[in-house]
């Protein structure tokens, strides 16, 4: 995420904000930025989500004649932002904890004079959802996927089915609880949810409480790896879970129960959750999962697709529109899964629903035209690649197979030869290994405050460390072998890690080259996808006679 700490001048405020300021549109703000050259220009943040000095943004607005007062809301947030930076979710759960009377781990006195004096003009529930809506903004602009957008919220709630009274819905990796809380109501609905980060889990668990949910329990902890909820057996599993994770954990969890469609693969982090979700379910129990298209159709997870298919598990696959989901660049599905009543196999004539809004814009309606759906048999989709992408199974009247091959191929070319141009220019080296020379454990640079944790990933805490070089070298070979056994099992222990003691100026010049490799892994998976895409549709365009070989 971007840097939210304070600049020397003062708070620092995004595009929005101001907007929020001036009481305008984005849009407005972004066309002030192109018309007027005395516009306060970026004083941080990155190139597609600068940050902009407020007590400049406020003399421009004033000038203007467009500002008004600062609301009590912005201060809180720019106090919010000031105290906690890239941990806003601390901050969050601060405030929150504030508002239901709590006292420990209370933020500072200055933010909670703020939120006690908000909360005698404003409600609790409108402080803590407008503060959530803050935050969320903020990782739509920055590509996280750290919460689950507004827009994939609303198309799980539409195609959520009816829960009967006190039915319960579960979460496996909630985040701060915007999925689960907003994606799905009903009357005396009990939510379950656990997630990773302790500290998302907990303010999910505090704005339930201010919200009067009483029938709302999180745990906190990797939910693979230690299930806090073993005998749940939920009405409706709903998820977004984190796209592109290989570490999710294969092989402690080779021999886990819970593979009973078939042990996904290591690139396969999705399918593991999904049979996750499944697992939660008992007869007639659903789940909706939100998946990166490529899950569809990728050849490491066909034998796991074929028995959700074969068993009559899946129900209908839904391509949502192009920017759906924040922190993917393709398409993203929603599946429906529902668990057989009586347990076994499917009769081979039940169909699976494939609905393809991918031609709709991201904020367009949910409900199909009749020529987006199609329902296709279980037989026929029992071939060599098992492919569930709705696209592939709508009659070819319906599709643009040229356009997509073209567009497609376009994008792909793109790609390739901006790949080119990622790569750093390495040289020569001319001596040993970093790490067998003068190194400084990481233990030893948390213990100096020099090192911080986001999540589970090593961050730096100083001007004297650059994180880029930080995780360049705890990622590569030399410390990768260093934390593996005598009998090759690899120990993530990035704690007693060691890096080369080096310059700040050495630091950032490795930084940098770290970066760069990075960017372009980045790049080749998204090229993955591109090409996985490309290939279906040249296959089902060739196959169709929509498309057509050259002579």
């Amino acid at each position: 995420m971007m840097d939210h700490a304070s600049s020397p001048s003062g708070p620092l405020v995004t595009g929005s904000e101001i907007a929020r300021l001036a009481g305008v549109t984005r849009a407005a703000v972004s066309n002030w930025r192109r018309r007027y050259e005395d516009f306060p220009p970026p004083a941080g943040g990155a190139a597609n989500s600068p940050l902009y000095a407020l007590a400049d943004v406020q003399r421009w607005l004033d000038k203007q004649r467009k500002g008004q007062e600062v609301s009590p809301e912005v201060e809180l947030w720019q106090a919010m932002r000031a105290a906690y930076g890239d941990q806003m979710i601390v901050g969050l759960s601060a405030v929150a904890g504030v508002l239901v009377g709590g006292r420990d781990s209370g933020p500072p006195r200055e933010i909670a004079d703020r939120v006690r004096s908000l909360a005698r003009t404003e409600t609790p529930v409108g402080l803590v959802n407008g503060l959530t809506e803050r935050f969320m903004d903020s990782a739509r602009r920055t590509g996280s996927d750290q919460v689950s957008s507004a827009r994939v919220v609303h198309a799980v709630r539409h195609f959520a089915p009816e829960l009967r009274p006190g039915a319960t819905v579960f979460d496996p990796a909630c985040g701060i609880g915007v999925l689960l809380l907003s994606g799905v109501a009903g009357t005396g609905i009990c939510y379950r949810g656990q997630d990773l980060d302790a500290d998302s889990a907990r303010f999910a668990g505090l704005r339930a409480q201010i919200m009067e949910r009483p029938h709302v329990r999180l745990e906190a902890g990797d939910s693979l790896r230690a299930d806090a909820w073993p005998d749940l057996k939920a009405d409706l599993v709903v998820c977004d879970p984190p796209a592109g994770v290989t570490e999710w954990g294969r092989e402690e969890l080779l021999l886990d129960s819970r593979w009973e469609l078939g042990t996904p693969s290591k690139a396969e982090g999705e399918l593991a959750w999904l049979q996750h979700a499944y697992a939660h379910t008992g007869p007639g129990g659903q789940v909706l999962m939100v998946m990166p298209a490529s899950v569809a159709y990728r050849k490491a997870g066909r034998r796991i697709r074929a028995e959700l298919v074969r068993r009559g598990i899946v129900r209908q696959v839904v391509a949502l529109p192009p920017g759906t989901a924040t922190s993917h660049a393709l398409p993203v599905h929603i599946w429906c899964l529902r668990r057989p009543e009586g347990g076994g196999d499917s009769d081979a004539n039940l169909t699976v629903r494939m609905i393809d809004l991918t031609g709709n814009g991201p904020d367009g309606s949910l409900e199909p035209r009749p020529d987006q759906v199609a329902d296709v048999r279980l037989i026929d989709l029992l071939d060599d690649v098992v492919d569930l992408t709705p696209g592939s199974h709508l009659r070819a009247g319906h599709r643009d197979y040229p356009g997509e091959y073209a567009a497609l191929r376009e994008e792909l070319e793109d790609e390739i030869r901006r790949l080119a141009t990622v790569l750093p220019e390495l040289s020569r080296g001319d001596g040993p290994s970093w790490l067998d020379g003068a190194t400084a454990s990481v233990s030893d640079l948390t213990r100096a405050g020099l090192v911080a944790y986001d999540g589970t990933e090593p961050v730096s805490a100083s001007e004297q460390l650059d994180t880029d070089y930080l995780q360049g070298f705890l990622r590569s070979s030399a410390s990768t072998r260093r934390a593996t056994s005598a009998s090759g099992t690899y120990r993530p222990d990035v704690k007693g890690s060691r890096i080369p003691r080096m310059s700040i100026e050495q630091q950032r010049r490795y930084g940098s080259a770290f970066r760069a490799v990075s960017a372009f892994e980045e790049g080749m998976r998204k090229v993955d996808e591109l090409s996985g895409r490309l290939a279906e549709v040249a296959r089902h365009g060739l196959a169709s006679g929509a498309l057509t070989p050259q002579d």
